[in-house]
């Protein structure tokens, strides 16, 4: 039986593994794979099986994953080719008789209006569909995503958004890679659905005032309309798709749908989740 791992090259699948192997997995219990797999040589070096896995590409079967593995299916990152793509995936576990596939969607991903989520719930549709066993990790927001605001904080002392007095619970990436390890290599996780968000939901002004501890300099939160906020990211540079999903985000955070502090991400960590102040304290 092996854990088996998409996506390994980008940081969210390197966290699973490096959790995994950091929980005492044997490595060469893990399979780790991706497009570019000279990406994660270094893993190689360590024991674990390091394979090729195309998104785009997928053969109908691989001697790497048969009977009996546990798949972690991280999501594609390549916005509105995620369904097939994940499609080819799950074919592949249902033919290569997997246990069980574990996959990183979006909150409450068949019930929301969340910008990111409709391919998420035809992703969790089809694995209902494939017959398999399943797990699902609908993952809030990596604090991560706002390393950006960060430096667009450093460099003019605000924090611009439309998000109004909406809250984000978020956690750092490394949080939610933990806990897709745990999920993945212990028992009592089949069927289970996952809303995993961080301990605490913050504001933007409380953003602010993070970042200005921090820097050790003033920063203010500057609401926007989300007309004006649209005008600002194309003014940086931004192309109207982007700009818009953004902005579409931004209302999202305003409704509500990112700041639920459900507590299944520190319940699957067995502690706290890490602080927004102690994950923006590492980037200076």
């Amino acid at each position: 039986m092996s854990y088996v791992v998409t996506g390994a090259t980008g940081p969210f699948g390197r966290g699973v593994v490096e959790s995994l192997l950091e929980r005492g997995t044997d490595p060469a219990e893990i399979v780790a794979t991706g497009r570019s797999v000279e990406k994660i040589a270094d893993l190689a070096e360590r024991g674990v099986r390091v394979e090729v896995l195309d998104f785009d590409a997928v053969p109908d079967s691989v001697p790497w994953l048969s009977a009996g593995d546990e798949l972690l299916l991280v999501s594609g990152s390549e916005v509105g080719r995620r369904v097939p793509q994940h499609q080819a995936v799950v074919d592949l576990a249902v033919r290569s008789g997997v246990r069980r596939v574990v996959y990183t969607s979006a909150p409450k991903a068949d019930n929301t209006t969340l910008a990111v989520a409709p391919e998420h719930a035809a992703t969790e549709a089809l694995i209902r569909a494939s017959g398999l066993p399943f797990t699902f990790l609908r993952n809030g927001w990596y604090t991560e995503n706002y390393r950006p605001a960060f430096e667009q904080a450093r460099a003019t002392g605000q924090v611009l958004g439309s998000a109004g007095d909406g809250r984000v619970a978020s956690a750092p990436r490394a949080d939610f890679a933990e806990a897709a390890a745990v999920a993945l290599a212990s028992d009592g996780h089949d069927g289970a659905v996952y809303e995993l968000f961080g301990d605490v939901a913050w504001s933007f002004a409380e953003l602010a005032a993070v970042f200005a501890e921090v820097l050790g300099s003033e920063v203010v939160y500057q609401p926007l309309s989300a007309e004006d906020h649209r005008a600002a990211l194309l003014g940086a540079g931004l192309d109207e798709g982007t700009a818009g999903f953004l902005v579409a985000l931004d209302q999202n955070i305003a409704e509500g749908l990112l700041g639920l502090t459900t507590g299944d991400l520190s319940r699957l960590l067995g502690r706290p989740t890490v602080p927004l102040a102690e994950t923006v304290r590492s980037w200076v």
